[in-house]
């Protein structure tokens, strides 16, 4: 009798245990995870062979005239600011792989860098295109991001250059691709061999991250985010490192459901630069600027969601 009860109790349990994993990850489709990182790393395929065509270009055509014209307007600073400010605001995170590519090969200064991640939304535009009541909130949305970005960006660069700290040396762009054997091949197979290499790169970190977010559960996520507090420009700053575009849809949809006021999203859209910031970590040695970067446009988003948030 003891031991039938204790069988069907134990029955009982395992019934719900597996009931409530099922609920818990309702939607989770290990399929649609894999296609969908499939198909978002193959959107990086074009920025990425432009991006080391060009860099091989320069490399075997024109370092030398590259080199004074760098020396002689400073390294593009104050005009690439601008520029990176407004290229990064358009949908999807090509320009951000791109810059933190060229960022990695000396051909851009951190302030430009910095403007394409900061006015990076990634997937946000589309997200709230689909949902007409948020229209209104696509303008103010691209505006403050983009005049973030360029006033952090030229801020960066001042004080690079006040300092006298910014890439001092000359640009050499054969530290990017050193010990590869780019020389002894033609500029379109080294391209398309940088290309590949870092797509399977991009590709790993989509899986990973896509899994992850998957298993989690973004109900979990927007639980954890919505009892936050006055720390949510924070913790959805945090949310926006994630270099996958999944950060950049939760945070908007959690924004298009009322979850998250402006100025909460607008933190998390901030720091969300896509899959451009894993790549700046895979692409340059230099580790302290990388963790400079990720702190600049962490502190960038919070500080500006706080703000919003303040006034309302």
């Amino acid at each position: 009798m003891n031991f039938s009860y204790t069988t069907v109790t134990a029955v009982a349990i395992a019934n719900n245990f597996f009931k409530l994993h099922a609920e818990a990850h309702e939607g989770f489709d290990a399929l649609d995870i894999i296609l969908d990182a499939l198909i978002d790393s193959a959107k990086m395929i074009p920025f990425l062979f432009l991006a080391f065509l060009l860099m091989e270009l320069i490399e075997h055509k024109a370092g030398e005239h590259l080199e004074n014209i760098l020396k002689k307007t400073g390294g593009g600073r104050f005009v690439g600011s601008v520029a990176g400010a407004l290229l990064g605001c358009i949908p999807q995170c090509g320009f951000s792989v791109a810059a933190a590519t060229f960022y990695s090969g000396k051909l851009i200064t951190m302030g430009t860098l910095a403007a394409v991640f900061i006015s990076t939304s990634d997937e946000a535009i589309p997200v709230l295109l689909a949902h007409p009541d948020k229209l209104s909130a696509i303008l103010p949305l691209l505006l403050t991001k983009i005049v973030l970005a360029i006033i952090v960006g030229l801020l960066i660069d001042v004080i690079d250059h006040l300092r006298k700290s910014f890439r001092e040396e000359d640009p050499d762009f054969k530290e990017f691709c050193s010990d590869c054997g780019c020389e002894n091949h033609g500029l379109w197979y080294s391209a398309l061999k940088h290309t590949i290499k870092i797509l399977i790169f991009i590709l790993i970190v989509n899986l990973i991250l896509g899994f992850v977010m998957g298993i989690a559960g973004n109900d979990a996520i927007a639980a954890v985010i919505d009892k936050t507090g006055i720390f949510q420009p924070l913790v959805t700053a945090v949310v926006g490192l994630i270099p996958n575009c999944a950060a950049s849809v939760l945070i908007t949809e959690l924004y298009c459901d009322g979850i998250l006021p402006f100025g909460s999203a607008l933190a998390g859209l901030i720091s969300s630069a896509g899959v451009g910031l894993a790549v700046l970590f895979r692409t340059n040695k230099n580790m302290k600027e990388n963790l400079a970067v990720l702190g600049i446009v962490l502190l960038t988003g919070f500080a500006a969601g706080t703000v919003f948030n303040i006034i309302g």
